[in-house]
């Protein structure tokens, strides 16, 4: 039992064990997902705020570029110059403006009036309304921050489309396209050179490339568009705290589904409902141990042993499952299978021996189940075997519920079948109620067989119980003679007395039993001295 406990205690931690790894993977692997969905929220709400930012900057350029081309000074004179000044000092994103004339910058706010024009790049490109776009409008840049040009006629500005790129942390990056015409290419503003398709980098959406994850937002009035990407490995550590969370959640969660299942599997596995299993498939066996006459010590009948081995290969004695049967009300079903069994095994042996009589145990509440009475009758005659050749034993605290097993006996002798009392003297005072409950033997209880020749108190009252018992024209039988001395004691005693133990069998399955009683008859056959 120990060793079965121990091994429970080790299949209860494997469980839990086992299935506390895979909550730990599983917890994982959802980290790694709500990192990765928190990752793919952080990009779209970035991405959403940039293009945001961007539109405003596009929309204050293209609002001044109209100024300045509506200007009501000469074309770049100090008061014109000082004019632009003025116009880009008081916005955040505007760092440059100045006028064009001939491919040539003129003037521009932070310079002046040029002595020597500076020649205008090519542009990057145009602009349906004729706004050419400018990547790189050399020499106006900005240090540490992305600059555009913009030229509308004879104007000219240089912003910086998206002011908050440059401040974001790794591990999200960005890049910043130019699109215009769908049928050119569009323009790489801002980001690493090794970028995704175009079509991830200028169309609204989510993308996932490779091992990274791609966030675009453009704008629908300007040809800017911003993506925010970020690598896997690199949303996984950023949601680090989640996974962790999602992790020990995982472990926690499988450990403790673990534990229960394993504590459903172990009640599965509870002597009651392994019990239950083999009654239902018929995993109860049965042994017979011989009653014999002591006057010649022949084989007269034999009592039937239900046994019982468990899922875990240990043997269960009657007593312990017999009354957890009992007091899960289902012991009904155990004593259908032994009444069963028995007859379907030693059917033919009582139909050929005619002074041959089997003893079953029934329990109390067999006594009170309405079933208990037809499932007999039906049983015997469906073997083919007469009432007189089952003796029904009861045990002792069955007689307390007095009127329902006085009832029941009485039925039961009507039909034919013999009735005992088992244990007789360790339970209820069933002396007052021997002669009314018209039973026709008692089972004297091996507590009393194992007092003789010890001076026991318990010895002393043999006499009275074999004088009671021949009193009331009782049949005796003396359970757990193991020695000589004992069956000398009862041989000599008054009345036919019958003996069951050791001395004269132990439980065997039947065909052991049914051989033993073939010796036993082959033995009365042959004469005294015969060789």
């Amino acid at each position: 039992m120990m060793r079965t406990f121990k091994q429970r205690i080790l299949v209860t931690l494997a469980a839990t064990l086992l299935a506390g790894t895979c909550g730990i993977v599983v917890g994982y692997l959802v980290g790694c997902s709500v990192a990765v969905r928190l990752a793919e929220g952080s990009l779209k709400a970035y991405a959403t705020r940039a293009i945001g930012e961007a539109e405003a900057a596009s929309a204050e350029s293209r609002t001044l570029l109209s100024t300045m081309n509506a200007s009501p000074y000469s074309f770049c004179s100090d008061a014109e110059v000082a004019w632009f000044r003025n116009l880009i000092y008081q916005s955040e994103n505007l760092k440059e403006a100045g006028r064009i004339r001939d491919g040539k910058v003129e003037c521009s706010a932070t310079l002046g009036r040029l002595d020597k024009p500076i020649q205008v790049p090519v542009p990057d490109f145009s602009q349906q309304d004729g706004t050419r776009v400018y990547k790189k409008f050399a020499p106006f840049q900005l240090k540490n921050m992305p600059a555009v040009g913009l030229q509308l006629r004879d104007s000219y500005v240089v912003f910086s489309p998206y002011p908050q790129l440059h401040r974001e942390l790794p591990p999200v990056h960005y890049a910043a396209t130019g699109k215009d015409d769908p049928s050119r290419k569009p323009l790489q503003l801002l980001g690493v050179a090794h970028m995704p398709s175009w079509q991830v980098l200028t169309s609204d959406g989510e993308a996932l490339v490779g091992d990274t994850l791609y966030a675009t937002r453009c704008s629908s009035q300007y040809f800017n568009c911003v993506t925010d990407y970020i690598s896997m490995p690199d949303a996984i550590r950023a949601g680090h705290r989640e996974l962790v969370a999602c992790t020990i959640l995982g472990g926690v969660t499988g450990a403790l589904l673990g534990f229960l299942l394993s504590l459903l599997y172990r009640r599965s596995r509870s002597m009651e409902q392994q019990l239950r299993r083999a009654i239902a498939r018929n995993k109860l066996r049965l042994e017979y141990q011989p009653i014999v006459s002591l006057e010649d010590r022949r084989i007269i009948g034999a009592e039937a042993l239900s046994r019982w081995t468990d899922e875990d290969g240990i043997p269960v004695g009657p007593d312990v499952f017999v009354r957890l049967a009992e007091q899960r009300g289902f012991v009904g079903a155990i004593t259908e299978l032994v009444v069963r069994n028995a007859l379907r095994e030693l059917g033919e042996t009582m139909r050929n021996y005619p002074d041959f009589q089997l003893s079953i145990n029934v329990a109390a509440g067999d006594l009170a189940d309405p079933r208990f009475m037809p499932m007999l009758d039906r049983a015997l005659d469906q073997a083919g075997v007469s009432p007189r050749r089952l003796a029904i034993e009861i045990t002792e605290s069955s007689t307390v519920q007095y009127r329902a097993a006085m009832e029941t006996i009485r039925l039961l002798r009507q039909k034919g079948y013999s009735v005992h009392i088992d244990d007789f003297g360790t339970g209820y005072s069933s002396l007052s109620y021997l002669q009314d409950l018209s039973i026709d033997a008692i089972k004297i209880d091996r507590s009393f067989t194992r007092a003789i020749g010890t001076g026991s108190v318990i010895g002393s009252i043999l006499p009275q119980i074999l004088s009671i018992a021949d009193t009331l024209h009782l049949g005796a039988i003396v359970e757990g003679i193991e020695t000589e001395e004992q069956a000398g004691y009862f041989a000599r005693a008054n009345g036919r007395i019958l003996a069951q133990g050791w001395l004269f069998g132990h439980p065997v399955p039947a065909d052991e039993f049914i051989g033993a009683l073939i010796e036993d008859e082959m033995r009365e056959l042959i004469p005294l001295g015969a060789a």
